[in-house]
């Protein structure tokens, strides 16, 4: 009978736990919020946006339009909804976020499982053209000499003045082994020139490496962080641990996207179990999350330079920020992209696609780079000379700055010691 009460008493003692639990999310949630609706919306129990906004004057402009606008008649009323909606999501202020037709949604899901064809360079339209921001490693774009920033202002003599992003990349974008001529503008360069670009259907090896014998240095490039990214990279991981490679640097350039599991697997070779790697906030709090080092096996414990430039994004900026604040490696920097937010799509009654960031990815210290900028450690930028001589500045200083990382132990002391060795060259 005891047994029984002592049985009946730890129920009890956990059902008022997890009450009292339950009441402190939905009071915290209220403020957070200011007001108790985002735990109902997610458990579906209540929910009314049409009380959060009053939308008198969208409906007193439509009936201005539609009882005097002269070409009324000729106006699909769905193509009006959607440019309202359209609207709405551009006035986020966030890049991120789309609101897509059915073609754009094709076009995005084919990137997503990387089965286009096309130059493989990533625009984005700005003023009255369109502008490479990423170039993707081994693309047509890269070996045709294209570069982060190049504005194309024609394909195949098309001027692309005032035309819509979409429809630019359908002129850009052909079936493999076809050819399209890119008139660009080049911030170095007086006046415009011609690049032919012939589109292909490329495979990407998720690792690659090798080592450089002299200085005894394991090189490995994480080209993204894809399913078996991971596992790959523990393999390469055995193999040098069997040579017995004192130093690494991890080439993370125009790596911009990725699982952030990868990233997690990955960084739990270097970091002990149950440390912090990443934090994820969402708007509603109940569902944050704490990824942790999955290590249960030896850490690489050796000398790290991680190379970054503007094409690295996403997974790689969390891994490269990871390692940094446990203060496992020197970053030899070109800016980075800034991509620390997580997006997820909605297909909505009319087949169109919603895609929203619905949270943010902090570092183990709670920096988010989006709002928290983080110096960093040794900037060494790409120049003309090293476009025109195939030089990689990059990778040749990250031996360097390797050097004085080994010489002197320390981190800081051996990016101050780098630094001063360079003002004095100077």
């Amino acid at each position: 009978m005891k047994e029984f009460n002592k049985y009946v008493k730890s129920w009890i003692f956990l059902i008022i736990f997890l009450t009292s639990f339950l009441l402190w999310i939905v009071f915290n949630d209220y403020l957070t919020n200011k007001k108790p609706t985002a735990l109902y919306e997610k458990l579906n129990l209540q929910t009314n946006a049409k009380e959060d906004l009053d939308l008198s004057l969208l409906w007193e402009a439509y009936d201005k339009v539609k009882n005097e606008y002269y070409s009324i008649d000729w106006i699909k009323k769905e193509d009006l909804v959607s440019w309202i909606v359209r609207w709405m999501v551009d006035a986020l202020w966030d890049k991120h976020s789309e609101y897509m037709s059915p073609e754009e949604k094709k076009s995005f899901e084919d990137t997503l499982a990387w089965d286009f064809e096309w130059i493989w360079a990533v625009v984005e339209k700005v003023d009255l053209w369109v502008q490479v921001s990423m170039i993707i490693k081994w693309s047509p774009a890269k070996e045709a000499g294209l570069l982060n920033w190049d504005l194309i202002t024609k394909a195949d003599w098309v001027d692309l003045k005032d035309k819509n992003l979409y429809d630019a990349v359908k002129l850009i974008k052909w079936p493999a082994w076809t050819k399209v001529k890119l008139t660009i503008l080049r911030a170095w360069e007086i006046s415009s020139f011609e690049k032919e670009v012939t589109r292909q259907k490329i495979t990407i090896p998720s690792v690659q490496s090798k080592i450089f014998d002299k200085e005894n240095i394991w090189y490995i490039a994480l080209n993204m962080f894809w399913d078996n990214t991971s596992s790959e990279f523990r393999d390469e991981l055995k193999e040098v641990n069997d040579k017995n490679v004192k130093w690494l640097i991890i080439d993370l350039r125009d790596n911009w996207w990725g699982y952030l599991q990868s990233a997690v697997e990955i960084l739990s070779e270097f970091i002990p179990k149950w440390k912090v790697l990443v934090k994820t906030k969402y708007k509603w709090s109940l569902i944050d999350n704490i990824y942790y080092s999955l290590n249960t096996w030896e850490t690489f414990d050796k000398k790290i330079v991680i190379l970054v430039n503007w094409n690295t994004a996403s997974a790689s900026e969390i891994t490269s920020w990871a390692l940094r604040e446990y203060n496992k490696a020197i970053i030899v920097w070109e800016k980075t992209y800034w991509k620390w937010s997580v997006q997820e799509p909605f297909e909505l009654s009319n087949w169109w696609l919603l895609k929203l960031t619905i949270a943010k990815w902090f570092t183990p210290e709670w920096r988010n780079i989006d709002k928290d900028w983080i110096d960093p450690d040794i900037e060494v930028l790409f120049t003309k000379d090293d476009y025109e001589k195939n030089y990689d500045r990059q990778l040749e200083e990250a031996k360097k700055v390797l050097d004085s990382f080994i010489k002197y132990d320390a981190l800081k002391l051996s990016v101050d010691k780098y630094k001063e060795s360079i003002n004095e060259k100077k």
